[in-house]
């Protein structure tokens, strides 16, 4: 059992909300207010929400879904952060923009305040062509996010990433270099991949970066013949699994400890021990066309 070492200054409570999203909306909201609110009887300081979670149903009601930010639903999160006095991480939502015809797949934090403190829009696109077999083009209606996020909270920095953005190493590395402590994930892992990579892949993220992971998923039927694979998970540095949901719609918590984390990063070095004027990147990697 993984038993915290650092004192309460060393510690943050985390808990990440696991849902079963619909295309219903209004009852998405409530589910997920009800879910913010026992998680912050519970004691987290930051609480995070999972990927789309207002709406998950056909792809042709994102758009008449989709919010503008600030809205009603940044307005809900903003007073529930200020209600409990917690960190908020607004899981993402698909977000509209004056003039652009794609919408975006966004991630909000609020503060205690109730103030936005963070803003990521997901940057790696899911678009996949399989000869004879299915499609898939995410970048038609959604478009691509710009920048890299982190924020402070308490003495810690935590890193945004949003599902598919999980295979990209890239990324992480980024984040990590940048001082995350701790990278947050909302995902919605369709069943398929998931049982085969969602675990290895957010702990690989967490053991070759040194940091925590916590990503809140999307579980179960989404009304439309896909199944999210859920599995919520919290990761230690050292890759231990900390927390995991069950096939249902909850909470799961777990605490970031500063002096565990340090002891991990003493112990595998990768980031210190990087070769950075070592690495070249080929112009096209091979075997991609």
């Amino acid at each position: 059992m993984y038993i915290p070492t650092g004192s309460e200054g060393d510690l943050l409570n985390v808990a990440a909300i696991q849902m079963n999203s619909r295309d219903d909306k209004q009852l998405n909201i409530q589910t997920a207010l009800e879910l913010i609110d026992h998680a912050a009887a519970g004691g987290a300081r930051l609480v995070a929400l999972p990927e789309i979670w207002t709406y998950l149903g056909n792809p042709a009601g994102n758009r008449e879904n989709a919010e503008q930010i600030p809205g009603a639903v940044s307005d809900l999160l903003a007073n529930r952060a200020r209600k409990h006095g917690i960190y908020l991480h607004g899981g993402s939502y698909h977000q509209t923009e004056p003039g652009n015809p794609r919408v975006l797949n966004t991630a909000l934090v609020f503060n205690p305040d109730g103030d936005i403190i963070a803003r990521y829009s997901k940057i790696h696109m899911f678009d996949v062509v399989l000869d004879g077999i299915a499609s898939y083009e995410e970048s038609a209606t959604v478009a691509p996010g710009e920048e890299i996020v982190t924020f402070d909270l308490d003495g810690f920095r935590v890193g945004l990433a949003i599902c598919y953005d999980l295979r990209f190493p890239e990324l992480f590395r980024i984040l990590a270099m940048r001082g995350a402590d701790l990278i947050v994930l909302p995902a919605a892992f369709t069943m398929t991949t998931g049982k085969d990579h969602w675990e290895i892949l957010i702990r690989a993220r967490a053991i070759e970066n040194g940091v925590y992971m916590m990503a809140p998923g999307q579980v179960g039927h989404d009304g439309t013949g896909k199944w999210c694979y859920g599995r919520s998970m919290i990761v230690d540095p050292w890759g231990t699994v900390l927390a995991t949901a069950p096939d249902a719609e909850t909470t799961i918590s777990a605490q970031v400890d500063r002096v565990h984390l340090q002891k991990i990063r003493r112990q595998v070095p990768s980031l210190a021990n990087r070769m950075p004027d070592r690495y070249v990147w080929p112009e096209q990697p091979v075997g991609v066309r």
